[in-house]
């Protein structure tokens, strides 16, 4: 098919996760939708590998079911810190833990048999007043979605990005390793372990693989040397068969002022995001490829812009809340005593993290925990 002489609804750049399901939403609701990315599927990247419940919902809101076998359902979460854990289950529904290659797939076979047009191996080059230029000819799009990462060059292009050139802010930057073990998960649920210098998620991924990823600030610090931390998990994984190599990526904070200007609009990373200690990126991604579906449909994108602002509060009050637990240890080893104690602040902090509950139980849970940090 020559690109050149269609024009197309809506053009996404860069096939990811929020990408794919960006197309997804579009063609569900009647739009002609064409994906180009330069790599080949399926693609991977550094994270913590948990789909939370709501993550689940939006995919199925998109009609994508994930298979039973490519994935390891978790039912909730446990913080463990200094010798001490806290647990508590999801208030509703279920977690699925999944390698992101395997979602990767899922989505690319959803978005083909769908009937989103899939570029693979393909370089856009720059937008243009009617679409964007792949290999120097212009295709014509009514909406290009720029879909391509925190280091995005659409947000560049298209003069979104207040730094310029899609650099990473320094000052709001950390690093992140995974590596998956073969061995069958000691849990049913997502593990974060807090440690002096790091944190490290531990996902099941399937019956008998767990996807572990470590976060910090130090990008010299790496998952062998981390996990001298944490004695406990570091017997569970000793002498286990590495599953994958170790791969690498950059977590950044960032919220842009505007994530539109005029018919060229940005989704996932690229319209930025929080750090990845709270495990929401991908399904924020998710939540906002559907919102964006839905006011490309209508040609609304003023609409998306205060929809996207409403998506990143919660995700971004829990990534600062989190962070500031890791840097102050004092207040953590309190906090984790609380958590310990009383296991209902613990599952309180949980539902507001996944999105359940009412603004009054937030208050509420928040004025009990601070009750109890005073006499901890």
């Amino acid at each position: 098919m020559n690109l050149s002489l269609n024009s197309w609804d809506v053009f996404v750049i860069g096939g990811g996760p929020a990408g794919l399901a960006t197309a997804i939403a579009a063609r569900r609701r009647g739009l002609s939708v064409v994906v180009a990315d330069g790599a080949v599927p399926p693609i991977d990247k550094s994270c913590g590998e948990g789909l939370m419940p709501e993550g689940v919902e939006v995919l199925h809101q998109l009609g994508i079911t994930i298979p039973e076998d490519e994935a390891y359902p978790f039912r909730g979460v446990r913080f463990v810190s200094d010798g001490r854990r806290a647990e508590a289950t999801f208030p509703r529904g279920a977690a699925l833990g999944i390698r992101r290659t395997r979602l990767h797939s899922v989505l690319v076979d959803h978005a083909a048999a769908s009937g989103v047009h899939l570029l693979w191996k393909t370089a856009v080059t720059g937008l243009h007043p009617e679409g964007a230029l792949v290999g120097g000819e212009l295709v014509r799009a009514r909406f290009v979605v720029g879909a391509d990462g925190a280091s995005s060059r659409v947000r560049s292009w298209a003069k979104l990005d207040p730094h310029g050139m899609g650099a990473p802010l320094k000052r709001n930057r950390r690093f992140g390793f995974r590596r998956h073990y073969r061995v069958a998960p000691w849990t049913d649920f997502m593990e974060l372990h807090w440690g002096r210098r790091c944190q490290v998620y531990v996902t099941p991924v399937s019956r008998e693989e767990v996807g572990v990823a470590l976060i910090s600030s130090n990008p010299k610090l790496r998952l062998e040397d981390a996990l001298g931390e944490f004695p406990e998990l570091s017997a569970r994984l000793d002498n286990a068969e590495h599953a994958s190599g170790e791969r690498g990526a950059i977590t950044v904070t960032r919220r842009l002022p505007c994530v539109y200007r005029g018919r060229t609009v940005l989704v996932g990373d690229a319209s930025g995001g929080v750090d990845a200690i709270t495990g929401e990126g991908i399904c924020l991604g998710f939540r906002e490829a559907a919102l964006l579906g839905d006011c490309l449909a209508s040609g609304d994108l003023a609409r998306y812009q205060q929809g996207h602002r409403r998506l990143l509060r919660r995700p971004a009050f829990m990534a600062r809340l989190m962070l500031f637990m890791a840097k102050h240890s004092h207040l953590r080893q309190r906090t984790m005593q609380v958590f310990q104690s009383s296991p209902r602040s613990f599952a309180g902090m949980l539902a507001m993290h996944v999105g359940e509950g009412s603004t009054q139980d937030y208050i509420s849970n928040g004025i009990a925990l601070g009750w109890e940090l005073l006499k901890a």
